[in-house]
């Protein structure tokens, strides 16, 4: 695909955003692709307007999240329901999702223009939250649904069903369950498998479960699952990508499935996803007389 138009997305938090963000898009606007900007660092480089996330999103060809993962998924989330393809540009330490590291910004973005890259769709999952008859939140996560204990002193238990079928009951600090995106998010930290990120498959993983022999279960993309609360406490609170919680009360009701919408990301042209995997996880490089190997793990 042709690239004429991209979106700048930044995390203006991050330092010497401004100036980045500017840099870029003076870049681009010199190969005579036309630039605009998210509201919030359209207003940080001094320029006028700036768009909303969503109306960015139907108006570009591509855009580029300067940011960590966080960024990233709040950009996933907000532009959903536009097929447009993302890149991430890594601005903090660690980051899956912001493929392109910073010093390789631009020669990146010359193959990218080029269409010389790879786009990957990735699953998302439907999450809603209801009480009785009445739906109380929900929306679309690109990572994960965490359903945790938060500060109260007892475990939680979680009535987990799978297509309408009774499958176990969690007693635990809470549950995970996450995409094939997510399985190297909070999933990975509680002891979950990793999964390919291009493939379609649910995750539930049980946060220090009571019983040892609750093991983390992957399921096929056509589950769709149940999680109701049960606490002789005051609840416990649903978090949806890291980003928006909901408190939630003894007999709510949970629904997981898969999303009819993908997050599209453009990967990485200078590295393969074992080769990411490697640098975050610290897995150590290839032996010695190897050579390079763009598709080993």
């Amino acid at each position: 695909m042709k690239i004429k138009k991209v979106g700048i997305v930044a995390n203006i938090e991050k330092e010497n955003i401004a100036a980045f963000a500017g840099a870029l898009a003076g870049w681009l606007e010199n190969r005579k692709i036309k630039v605009s900007l998210e509201a919030n660092i359209a207003a940080a480089v001094g320029g006028n307007g700036g768009f909303k996330l969503d109306d960015l999103a139907a108006r570009v060809d591509l855009i580029a999240v300067l940011g960590g993962d966080g960024t990233m998924l709040r950009t996933a989330r907000y532009v959903a329901h536009h097929p447009v393809p993302i890149v991430g540009i890594n601005m903090g330490t660690f980051g899956y999702l912001t493929e392109v590291n910073l010093n390789e910004t631009y020669a990146a973005l010359e193959l990218i223009l080029k269409g010389d890259c790879t786009t990957e769709k990735r699953m998302m999952l439907d999450v809603k939250i209801r009480r009785g008859n009445k739906t109380i939140g929900g929306g679309i996560v690109l990572n994960d649904v965490v359903i945790n204990r938060g500060n109260l002193s007892r475990i939680v238990e979680l009535e987990t069903s799978v297509n309408g079928q009774y499958l176990t009951t969690y007693k635990s600090d809470g549950l995970i369950i996450s995409t094939p995106t997510g399985s190297t998010a909070y999933s990975l930290s509680a002891g979950g498998p990793i999964v390919f990120p291009g493939k379609e498959l649910i995750i539930i993983n049980p946060i220090c479960p009571h019983t040892l022999t609750n093991r983390p279960v992957i399921f096929p993309e056509s589950s769709a699952l149940g999680v109701t609360l049960w606490s002789k406490e005051s609840g416990a609170t649903v978090t949806l990508d890291g980003q928006e919680s909901y408190r939630i009360n003894s007999g709510d009701v949970m629904t997981i499935r898969k999303s009819k919408h993908y997050t599209r990301l453009v990967l990485s042209p200078h590295r393969s996803y074992g080769e990411i995997l490697r640098s975050k996880l610290g897995w150590g490089s290839l032996p010695s007389g190897t050579g390079k190997r763009k598709n080993a793990l």
